[in-house]
């Protein structure tokens, strides 16, 4: 194992910003050069906590090895291309990039020059995914839903990209498929985008997942069902608690057996920055590749497609009327 410590540069100071500042400022294995943010005012605040200073872009990017890119998505491909011509290694958040084309171009320049490129689909790295992955099989069915109160932050992008996502980078991690069709509704309550959505996915193989995500709700719910061959599996993510309900292997009454899991959950962004540097300096597997963050934009976006669907049938059956002014 390499024993250096990575330098790292963060662009981005908003919320994730932060946490990936400060997470990088604490590691063993990693040394944060710098932290840059088009707001000066914030950037200065999180170098402050952070004790690095505040880098122009070009600085930040030439003086790092490595660059996360936590700044708004449509912002994300200008970025994480600059670091890539530049040499640098990159962990870009969610979304990898605003269309496919970037994500593409993105994914070809990186390969032509060597580097690693993680996408910071943070639930890959959460105690929470490795309990359901271990247990799942070939799934047949899955319904996930992911619902929350409302905040400002992520409002700049409809609920698909900002809550679903990490429901879909999930599902398409379980199911080794291609999606086949997609069918989705949704409607903007609180913001210009669309604050809850529902999305039916079916896949080559058969396999069928709804995923319902919501930003404007009563309370915080995070949960998974998995219909399997062998058994059934429900998680409830907010609690850490796993069910499964699977064949009997003896003469159990019921005709099924029942198993209860727990985990203690980790820090998934010190997680998730373990990984991307062990890929860097050791070699490791890229967990969440680019192919894999344009697996769930291409996911995300083929939902937008079919919810903009829904809602011209909508209009056009009377169901739904435009806001007047």
């Amino acid at each position: 194992m390499d024993e250096r410590r990575l330098r790292i540069g963060v662009v981005g100071a908003g919320h994730f910003g932060r946490f990936h500042a400060l997470k990088v400022a604490a590691g063993a294995r990693a040394q944060l050069v710098g932290v840059h943010d088009p707001d000066p005012a914030r950037a200065a605040v999180v170098a402050a906590e952070c004790g690095c200073p505040v880098l122009g872009r070009d600085e930040l990017i030439a003086a790092s090895e490595a660059v996360i890119v936590a700044a708004p998505a449509e912002a994300h491909f200008d970025v994480a291309l600059q670091a890539i011509e530049a040499g640098r290694h990159l962990l870009v958040e969610k979304p990898i990039t605003a269309t496919l084309a970037q994500a593409d171009a993105l994914a070809l320049a990186a390969a032509a020059r060597g580097l690693v490129v993680q996408v910071g689909h943070l639930e890959r790295f959460s105690a929470a995914h490795g309990a359901v992955s271990a247990r799942v099989g070939k799934p047949l069915y899955i319904e996930a839903i992911r619902i929350a109160p409302f905040k400002l932050r992520g409002t700049d992008v409809s609920v698909i990209l900002d809550l679903m996502i990490h429901d879909l980078d999930l599902v398409l991690a379980l199911v080794d498929s291609p999606i086949e069709s997609v069918d989705a509704v949704g409607v903007p309550l609180a913001s210009a985008f669309e604050d809850i959505a529902n999305a039916r996915l079916r896949f080559a193989n058969g396999c069928v997942a709804t995923i319902t995500a919501s930003r404007v709700s009563t309370k915080l719910e995070r949960r998974m069902r998995i219909f399997g061959q062998s058994g059934y599996l429900t998680v409830d993510f907010a609690n850490r608690k796993l069910v499964m309900l699977e064949r009997a292997q003896d003469d159990s009454p019921l005709g099924f057996a029942q198993h209860e899991v727990t985990w203690q959950e980790h820090d998934a962004i010190t997680a998730e920055h373990a990984a991307f540097i062990a890929s860097v300096l050791d070699g490791a597997p890229v967990l969440v590749d680019a192919a894999a963050g344009r697996r769930a934009l291409a996911a995300a976006l083929a939902v937008g497609e079919a919810m903009a669907a829904s809602r011209a049938r909508m209009l056009e059956s009377g169901i739904l009327r435009l806001p007047v002014g």
